[in-house]
């Protein structure tokens, strides 16, 4: 079931979902000596971002982070391009030290580097998933209607068009064309296995996704709906994305 907190405006949304997942982190290194991560991207994640790598006290260079989706065939260099996104917003802040895992959209054989992905974190412990919903309530890239039972960690998939006219429209793209139609991402399975999962969604343009995710039934129309089976699932909300939501 969703733990939801409703913050005032983004930077207290981004601060407490920060807050949140450091805790956990720091908790994992002083446990096992080590953590493992998983960091999203896009606008949602602009405020969370920033905070996170202000934390104190997180021995960053025993942090393992994996990427969560990036698209097929973007080069890095390209202004919408996850990973470059990660090394300039995540990275940069922390001086490199955390390992970060990428996914490789130019790879030559995407399934190839999709299971390249899965072997690397088959069999770890994912201590905090950062993640959002898009406006058609997708989990990472998995469009409605997602896979709920991919048998892989990380999966090659299509983008929808509701999607692809999401990233136009938050400025990544000059044209719809332009927009890639195939990601790798990783799967539904593989989330729903880390021991917490950090989500920040904020604006009114996400308020019909945090709706059904949180208040519809659980079904791949609406990926995100799946976490309501999570034991662990924090979602920070500004009162925009929550404006859809009933009142008990």
């Amino acid at each position: 079931m969703f733990d939801l907190r409703i913050c005032p405006d983004k930077g207290a949304l981004g601060q407490a979902a920060a807050t949140a997942g450091a805790e956990t982190i720091r908790a994992a290194l002083q446990t096992r000596g080590e953590a493992t991560i998983v960091v999203a991207t896009g606008a949602s994640q602009f405020e969370m971002l920033q905070a996170l790598t202000a934390m104190p006290n997180i021995a960053w260079d025993r942090v393992t982070a994996f990427h969560l989706d990036e698209y097929v065939g973007l080069p890095v260099t390209h202004p919408a391009s996850f990973r470059g996104y990660l090394r300039q917003r995540f990275l940069a802040p922390l001086g490199g030290r955390p390992t970060l895992v990428e996914v490789d959209g130019e790879a030559a054989d995407p399934a190839a580097e999709a299971a390249r992905l899965s072997s690397l974190i088959d069999g770890r412990t994912v201590d905090v998933c950062f993640a959002g919903f898009g406006e058609n309530c997708h989990l990472a890239f998995n469009d409605p209607p997602a896979d709920f039972d991919a048998p892989s960690a990380y999966i090659v998939v299509e983008l929808d068009e509701a999607c692809r006219r999401q990233q136009l429209g938050e400025g990544w793209f000059p044209s719809l064309e332009a927009v890639p139609r195939h990601a790798i991402s990783m799967s539904i399975p593989r989330i729903m296995q880390s021991a917490l999962v950090v989500l920040s969604v904020p604006d009114a343009r996400k308020a019909a996704a945090v709706r059904d995710a949180v208040q519809g039934p659980v079904t791949p129309l609406h990926p995100g709906s799946i976490l309501q089976r999570h034991p662990k699932a924090l979602l920070f909300v500004d009162p925009s994305a929550a404006s859809l939501l009933r009142q008990p």
